[in-house]
């Protein structure tokens, strides 16, 4: 099976590294990628074909809502995650209608491989995860 493709978008290198290391190690996924922001994140998802694109959501020039918006018009069948350190409850309700598919803290590492895996390998091609709506 040919390893699903990510794209990591985080204007921390340090946390773009460990996610990385983490995701290569613990997943069948391989980081295709990584930008500072989410205008980097928009120009790289062009060229590089993510299966999955896992993006901050405070960065600089364009955070990963904004870049979540243009990113989910542009390439509408690439499933994106916000990775954040901030509150999930209280961004997720804006995040989900620019077309984000989960927001996951950054100290749950183990939660954020588990929701890509789910993302990639359990219902391809899914917007919504929890439609009760078997897919065929």
């Amino acid at each position: 099976m040919i390893p699903k493709k990510i794209l990591i978008a985080d204007d921390d290198s340090l946390v773009r590294n460990v996610l990385r290391s983490f995701l290569e190690s613990q997943t069948r996924f391989k980081v295709c990628g990584d930008a500072v922001n989410g205008l980097d994140a928009i120009e790289k998802a062009r060229t590089l074909s993510p299966d999955l694109i896992v993006m901050d959501l405070s960065m600089p020039v364009m955070n990963g809502i904004e870049a979540a918006s243009v990113l989910n018009a542009m390439l509408p069948q690439v499933p994106i995650v916000i990775y954040t350190a901030h509150d999930s409850s209280m961004i997720e309700p804006h995040a989900l209608t620019v077309g984000v598919r989960a927001v996951i803290q950054k100290h749950d590492m183990a939660g954020l491989a588990g929701h890509l895996q789910q993302i990639l390998y359990s219902q391809p091609g899914r917007r919504n995860i929890n439609s009760g709506v078997p897919h065929p």
